[in-house]
């Protein structure tokens, strides 16, 4: 583990920071490209992502608060601590104030959005990894398992590296949601699919986590996921009768005139 990557002056820079600051400039990078695709402003994609980046962590931070309410400390209000639930609901609606402002395609930019997320929280859970933050999962005896004692939260046993898991599990669902992108779908349906199999992904790797239960013996992140999933399913099941979504080779103008309509119903 390495949770300081060097020291500037004395400032150390530590690997948590650096993996979420290279998560948003790939998020900003691949959002812009799919922007390119629909023509629309890549300017516009550079500052969704910087927003919703911006009151994620607002809202990660405000849930971990919360979390923690009853046994708040100063050591809670530091660097670390980041609940991805919370920052999710902080970056959504940044993202939808964004979309509203810019007149933008509401359903396209969701569309276009899911393997920019998908691929920036793997790159977000390599950090987390790197810096020992406490996330990694049971003790086990697997060959994989590795022992953290300078992590930022040590153990001194071996664990599940659950934070690598994860970001093995982003590319898989990145790679799922880029085989439906090239295939005729109603609009949404890529994001109906990430909320799905992200929720998948959580609802199983917080088996091996080290998490109290909150209600019926699922944990928050479980009956979150189950929430992402049950929103997921709806989503793509109400676009059955929908219109195939137009795809990355459409003019500007026509998906402008797709944001026209978009536009009118995040404003509604």
């Amino acid at each position: 583990m390495q949770p300081v990557l060097f020291s500037v002056f004395g400032l150390d820079v530590q690997s948590y920071g650096v993996s979420k600051a290279l998560a948003a400039l790939l998020g900003a990078f691949l959002l812009g490209r799919a922007f390119d695709r629909l023509g629309l402003r890549r300017d516009d994609a550079h500052a969704l992502v910087f927003w919703a980046t911006i009151w994620g962590f607002v809202g990660a931070k405000i849930y971990y608060l919360l979390e923690h309410a009853s046994t708040l400390t100063w050591h809670h209000f530091g660097g670390m601590g980041f609940t991805w639930y919370g920052g999710l609901i902080g970056g959504i609606v940044a993202a939808l104030v964004v979309i509203r402002r810019r007149c933008l395609p509401a359903l396209a930019v969701a569309d276009a959005a899911a393997i920019p997320l998908t691929l920036a929280y793997g790159v977000g859970r390599v950090g987390c990894w790197l810096s020992g933050d406490g996330t990694y999962g049971r003790p086990t005896t697997l060959p994989w398992g590795v022992a953290l004692p300078n992590g930022v939260v040590p153990s001194d046993v071996p664990v599940h590296p659950t934070p690598l898991y994860e970001a093995l599990a982003a590319l898989l669902i990145a790679a799922v949601l880029w085989a439906l992108s090239r295939r005729e779908r109603p609009a949404l349906t890529i994001f109906g699919a990430y909320l799905i199999l992200s929720g998948l992904a959580r609802l199983a790797v917080e088996l091996l986590r080290v998490n109290e239960p909150a209600l019926l013996g699922l944990t928050q992140p479980q009956l979150w996921s189950i929430v992402s999933i049950a929103a997921g399913a709806a989503i793509v099941l109400a676009g059955r009768g929908r219109r195939p979504a137009p795809d990355d080779a459409e003019s500007p103008g026509g998906s402008r005139a797709v944001g026209d309509g978009a536009g009118a119903l995040v404003g509604s």
